[in-house]
């Protein structure tokens, strides 16, 4: 299988979390300039301006602080019950309005040649913020691969429902299972990643296994998890915040600072592992030279 459990691999093939953070910074001085242009979350030696990066998170604080609703509403719920999650076998279904609709299991979704690290910084909606080691591929890659026809305008995700192992899902919290959208074009841009792990291992039950979104310029939310099926949809798909309080949680949900959610400001959050809001938040997140094109002319207070 192309994806192993870390109980399966020998210490001596796991990358340290402090040999990984010297690596990635060795390799962003030699380029900082390029990784800097494709990836604005990269740490690398300086940043635009002359403010100082951003550090990764640790393993800890990304493993053990999550929002996943279907463990429960708490942070540290998800890393309390996510055990309880089964990963192997795991299927995903690709339908809808593609030329080549498929049931993978997972290895067979998965390409080791397309396999790259990305550090993105992911924004949640709460106004907290981190800044992690994604692996993962390109989702475009398996847009390619399925070749979606005309009719296909939007992407919408679906999360595993199986609430005997995800105790949040015997509580009626959201419209179970869990679902999410993209526009197509934004599910064709180079920076949506479908992410296997972090830090160079598995992704954890916690923070999504065994395959999620990361869509780095909108709020964490959007980036959904454990993802057991993907459609090709010719209008735009109903999402689970969206049908749960749609005053509050727009389909685009982009980061922007000058919209703030209806019970709180969204101008600064704060860097996890900090504890107050004592950072403007950016545009998109940080990635608007990346992203901006792909809503010009569009009233972004309405399209919240």
């Amino acid at each position: 299988m192309l994806i192993r459990k870390p109980s399966d691999i020998p210490s001596s093939e796991i990358t340290p979390e402090t040999v990984y953070v010297n690596r990635r910074n060795f390799i962003a001085s030699v380029a900082a300039g390029a990784v800097a242009a494709v990836v604005p979350g990269e740490v690398s030696a300086g940043q635009a301006g002359g403010e100082p990066q951003d550090k990764l998170n640790s393993w800890e604080d990304i493993t053990t602080y999550n929002n996943f609703y279907e463990f429960g509403t708490r942070k540290g719920d998800p890393v309390q019950h996510a055990g309880a999650l089964t990963t192997s076998p795991w299927t995903v279904k690709v339908d809808g309005h593609v030329m080549k609709p498929a049931t993978y299991q997972l290895e067979d979704l998965l390409s080791p040649h397309e396999m790259e690290d990305r550090i993105y910084r992911l924004r949640c909606v709460e106004a907290w913020s981190m800044v992690i080691p994604w692996r993962g591929f390109e989702l475009r890659r398996l847009i390619e691969r399925v070749q979606p026809t005309s009719q296909a305008k939007y992407v919408a995700f679906q999360t595993l429902l199986r609430p005997d192992e995800m105790i949040g899902q015997r509580r009626p919290v959201l419209d179970w299972p869990y679902v999410e959208g993209l526009r197509m074009d934004e599910a064709l841009h180079p920076l949506t990643l479908l992410a296997t792990g972090l830090y160079g291992k598995d992704l954890p039950n916690q923070n999504g296994a065994p395959l999620r979104l990361v869509v780095p310029w909108k709020y964490g939310f959007k980036s959904i998890k454990s993802i057991v099926g993907i459609r090709f949809v010719e209008d735009e798909p109903p999402t689970a915040w969206n049908k749960s309080a749609p005053q509050e949680y727009g389909f685009y949900s982009n980061v922007n600072p000058n919209v703030d959610h209806p019970r709180w400001s969204q101008r600064r959050e704060t860097r996890l592992p900090g504890l107050t809001r004592n950072h403007p938040t950016q545009l998109f997140n940080g990635y608007a030279e990346q992203v901006a094109h792909l809503y010009e002319g569009m009233d972004l207070q309405k399209y919240y």
